[in-house]
């Protein structure tokens, strides 16, 4: 299993943070949660604790975070009481509100928490009134629920963390593959010429071929389609082409994804149609997972699917989510696929008018009178300026305030102008006074806050470093992320001149060997390899409730979950790492080397194989020949004397040893072996 697939513990860990794994039985619903809750119990003092405060009296109040809770986190460990006789509750429901972090201020009327002590609010006090009265966010009170997070401090200095990707980076091993990893370089006139003008000086079992590097990296695994496709039309065109997915026709198994009876649905229609659904065993949300699989693994698309997954990544809303199974697959649509190319600031925008994001991270609970900050701050630690871009949790605040209103009713987005704060903003030098009580003009002045720190520098340079990681090294060089940042906001958030830009530096065609496939893309990249078809076995039948290639593609889904990794798969809003060593793991390889044991034995019978003895139109004669041809067509490059004597130590024969299309009955073993080599492990 995915053993290590844990981010190292940080101090928002132990806050904790709970995405909604459908808790109710009516998943159904526009609000995740209602609005209220009752105070949490006290933390231990002692070998009994101390009793749980009593239910707090009904008022306004901020909604941090966690929630509401007895009591605030103190450094040393445990809960301090509460600083007044109780926290408000907003209405009467007995059920508990949980969030993401324990941290509470009570908010305009009330009182605003700072470290222990209640302070009036004067300036939001008109935010309860029946009149809208604007106030003003951007005074000096400190509104933190805690002395460990100060209001002017930024979150990545109070944590001691930084970008998820560079936790990992910090250890031994990340240093040890920082050495080998190239350290600068230049910009060239085209992919192709900084392909023919740049030396793969690092060490690496990958061949230093241009064209097998090209096809790892923007493929989610090379074929030899690809790799003659690239050859006939050369690397510039064949990237101009890939830049250009809505002019590449489908495949069979692209069309095939019309098996999968919810794709086409709206929210309103799969929430309207559910029961007949169930009875068909169809499960929206995951069968948006399924699709995307499928496109993984059959489409000619390949560096589109490789950023639209980098995309559920980088501004991820896990599909199991309470609200998934209507939203899911209208923003893997609607906003992921539809600027994974494009622009993101349009991307963001987009999101944070989506259903499934406002659900998925608690805006609908939001309001001027609840402010919850669970999208403000993803917004900005992670889809925006990064956990190091600068932001304070006063900025975070502000954020919250500002984007109160954003709901969701009937299935689609709303602004409910009743909900939203009114008073002036400063956040991270947008400003702005947000004094309208007109919906439009008031929505518009969230779109032109988003769209702001969608461009904001830190952006950029998170954006690009998220790229470089992606597509270069775990530890990509400074050089190449200052290019691309300076092309995004040159380009003003556009994607396609950046991915040109990168493709075009000398890091990239530096770093063969540099990336190590993640569980899900060793998996993707097997089915590649081996020819995989998506049509049935002959004389498989199925369970006639859902066709052979919907069946199947379940089962790949189930056992990417059971490595640890699967599209949309991370339950917290940060998405996968994308670096190494968040994925060593022994048991996740032995798991995936058995997996592709069962393909070369054709075992999943919902699709068509390539016969193991075919795989090598014309097998050679001798062992060590057979070899040689079996990893040109699997791998794309001979083994090294050392693998090569491996393999041929698995069949029990030498390299002369006569062979005939079987491997004298090895054949499959062979196979397998290669598909365990270093080769097939990177990227």
């Amino acid at each position: 299993m995915a053993d290590l697939n844990v981010p190292p513990r940080r101090p928002r860990d132990d806050r904790g943070w709970d995405g909604f794994q459908h808790p109710h039985p009516d998943g159904y619903r526009d609000n995740a949660m209602p609005y209220a809750g009752p105070a949490g119990p006290a933390g231990p003092a002692g070998p009994a604790g101390p009793a749980a405060p009593a239910a707090p009296a009904a008022g306004p109040q901020w909604v941090g975070p966690d929630g509401f809770a007895g009591g605030y986190p103190q450094p040393s460990g445990g809960y301090a009481p509460p600083p007044a006789p109780g926290l408000p509750n907003l209405d009467d429901d007995d059920e508990p509100r949980r969030g993401r972090r324990r941290a509470l201020a009570v908010l305009g009327g009330a009182a605003v928490v700072a470290g222990g002590a209640a302070l009036l609010s004067p300036q939001v006090r008109g935010l309860f009134s029946d009149d809208p009265v604007a106030g003003d966010a951007t005074g000096t009170v400190v509104t933190d629920g805690t002395a460990a997070r100060p209001s002017g401090q930024q979150p990545s200095t109070v944590r001691t963390y930084t970008e998820q990707n560079e936790s990992y980076m910090g250890s031994r091993a990340g240093a040890a593959l920082k050495r080998n990893a190239p350290s600068g370089g230049r910009v060239f006139a085209s992919p192709a010429a900084a392909a023919a003008a740049t030396q793969v000086t690092v060490k690496t079992v990958l061949a230093k071929d241009p064209i097998r590097h090209l096809a790892s990296r923007t493929t989610f695994g090379p074929t030899p389609k690809v790799l003659a496709d690239i050859k006939r039309l050369g690397i510039d065109d064949w990237l101009r082409q890939q830049l250009q997915p809505e002019k590449i026709a489908p495949t069979k198994a692209e069309l095939k994804l019309a098996e999968l009876p919810t794709l086409k649905l709206t929210p309103t229609q799969l929430r309207d149609q559910r029961d007949q659904l169930n009875e068909r065993g169809a499960q929206p949300e995951r069968e948006t997972v399924d699709a995307t699989i499928a496109r993984q693994i059959w489409s000619d698309r390949q560096l589109f699917e490789v950023m639209v997954d980098f995309w559920n990544d980088f501004l991820h809303v896990a599909a199991d989510f309470d609200g998934g199974e209507i939203y899911r697959n209208s923003f893997d649509q609607d906003v992921i696929r539809k600027h994974a190319l494009g622009s993101y600031p349009e991307m963001l925008v987009a999101a944070n008018k989506h259903p499934a994001l406002l659900i998925y991270l608690n805006q609908t609970d939001s309001r001027k009178d609840a402010v919850n900050e669970n999208l403000a701050r993803e917004n900005l630690e992670l889809y925006s300026v990064g956990v190091d871009g600068g932001y304070t949790e006063k900025d975070v605040r502000q954020a919250a305030m500002l984007q109160t209103g954003r709901g969701v009713a009937d299935g689609k987005y709303v602004f409910h102008a009743d909900r939203h704060y009114l008073g002036k903003v400063k956040i991270l030098g947008f400003s702005h006074a947000n004094n309208s009580a007109d919906p439009k003009v008031a929505d518009k002045v969230i779109d032109q806050y988003i769209t702001y720190i969608a461009m904001h520098a830190s952006t950029a340079r998170y954006v690009a470093s998220s790229l470089a990681t992606r597509f270069v090294s775990d530890t990509p060089p400074k050089s190449l992320v200052d290019r691309l940042a300076k092309a995004y906001t040159t380009n003003k958030g556009q994607i396609r001149p950046v991915l040109a830009t990168l493709f075009s530096s000398s890091e990239f065609w530096a770093s063969v060997g540099q990336k190590v496939r993640r569980p899900m893309e060793y998996l993707v990249a097997t089915y590649r390899s081996l020819g995989v078809g998506p049509e049935a076995s002959a004389g498989f039948d199925g369970d006639k409730r859902r066709t052979p290639f919907a069946q199947g593609l379940r089962q790949i889904q189930d056992k990417m979950r059971e490595l640890g990794q699967y599209p949309m798969g991370k339950p917290t809003p940060d998405g996968y790492a994308d670096v190494y060593v968040a994925w060593t793991s022994a048991g996740t390889m032995v798991d995936g080397w058995n997996e592709a044991g069962d393909l070369i034995a054709a075992y999943r019978k919902q699709f068509t194989y390539v016969r193991p003895e075919k795989l090598v139109a014309k097998p050679p004669a001798t062992a060590g020949a057979y070899v040689d041809a079996l990893a040109l067509r699997l791998v794309h490059q001979k083994l090294s004397a050392k693998e090569k004597a491996l393999v041929l130590g698995v069949a029990g024969v030498s390299a002369g040893t006569k062979v005939d299309a079987t491997f004298n009955g090895a054949i499959a073993a062979v196979a397998r072996t290669i598909l365990a080599s270093p080769q097939h492990h990177l990227r």
